[in-house]
């Protein structure tokens, strides 16, 4: 059972597809092939089936693909920590980061960080929460940039900073604003922006029209075009606030506090603190001993904790999903 096999069995339980596996490991489909069978040899269970022109695993496969993605990243994780051990700013980061996180958040962070440190080897994966919170749990990321993390998983907060969610709208429909009656624009299903505006009109009993647009950018679009009203970060648009193309609403219940948190695992390695170290540096960051007993761990109950008021907006911190 070599690194090769595993990595070669993940690529193909995640494309379902022997070409497509081959084309993702720069490899042949017959060496692909080659590696499930003697996987499969090795573990004296089937992995995969045929259905239809492609692949699926099997109940064993299926089981077994999970184990397979966390020793790659145990394996990825020690060399990040062997690395960073020897050279900080030589080492390897994995970043991951909810899309509200790296729209807002990242690209200054990552331009003055480089600029920094320009010899680390950096990577940036963006995705919903339950992905990133994932990616985390199964060591296939150093450090995660989104609201505060669920329970259940080995994590260890090493900074937050405050995120305001506030409804805006155009001057002209936040002039006769009714919750029940004035249509919001949202995030597609599973963002955590998505869940919390659900949840924060699920609450007050009001059923308004829905417009589902695909993306933060396209959100904020929307309302400054007078289509509805939309939960957003102020981060966000302050831009827009500024001009007067947006203006904050008066809600009940708003604003919400959903902070933003950095999160690694258990044993964060040298090159991740020296990431964190730059994002303590930076506006609005802080420790978390320096927030108060609120920013304890992931375990700690909260307006911002996992479940109904989990994370914020894309960050992670909605009721229910993430995105």
């Amino acid at each position: 059972m070599t690194e090769t096999r595993l990595r070669t069995f993940v690529a193909l339980a995640d494309t379902g597809s022997v070409r497509e596996a081959a084309r993702r490991l720069y490899v042949t489909e017959s060496a692909v092939s080659a590696a499930v069978a003697a996987l499969t040899r090795d573990l004296g269970v089937p992995l995969v089936r045929r259905e239809g022109r492609g692949l699926r695993l099997t109940a064993a496969g299926a089981a077994y693909a999970g184990y397979a993605r966390r020793v790659l990243g145990l394996l990825e994780e020690g060399r990040a920590a062997a690395r960073g051990a020897a050279d900080p700013g030589r080492g390897t980061l994995r970043l991951a980061a909810v899309t509200t996180a790296a729209d807002q958040l990242l690209p200054e962070l990552l331009a003055s960080f480089r600029s920094r440190w320009p010899d680390v080897e950096l990577t940036l994966e963006v995705g919903p929460r339950r992905q990133v919170w994932s990616s985390l749990a199964a060591h296939g990321a150093d450090l995660v940039l989104a609201g505060r993390p669920p329970a259940g998983i080995a994590a260890t907060v090493l900074a937050r900073r405050p995120n305001e969610l506030v409804v805006v709208g155009a001057p002209a429909l936040a002039d006769g604003f009714a919750l029940d009656d004035t249509p919001w624009v949202m995030r597609e299903p599973g963002s955590g922006t998505r869940a919390t505006a659900d949840a924060y009109l699920a609450e007050r009993e009001a059923s308004p029209p829905r417009l589902v647009l695909g993306s933060n950018g396209a959100v904020i679009a929307g309302a400054a075009a007078g289509l509805g009203v939309a939960l957003v970060s102020r981060d966000a648009v302050g831009a827009e606030l500024e001009t007067g193309r947006l203006v904050v609403i008066d809600a009940p219940g708003m604003p919400l506090d959903r902070p933003w948190h950095a999160v690694a695992g258990a044993a964060p390695s040298a090159t991740t603190l020296l990431f964190v170290r730059h994002l303590l540096d930076a506006p609005g960051w802080s420790a978390p001993h320096a927030q108060g007993p609120d920013a304890e761990g992931p375990d700690a109950e909260g307006p911002d904790a996992e479940g109904p008021r989990s994370e914020g907006p894309d960050d992670g911190s909605a009721r229910g999903g993430r995105g």
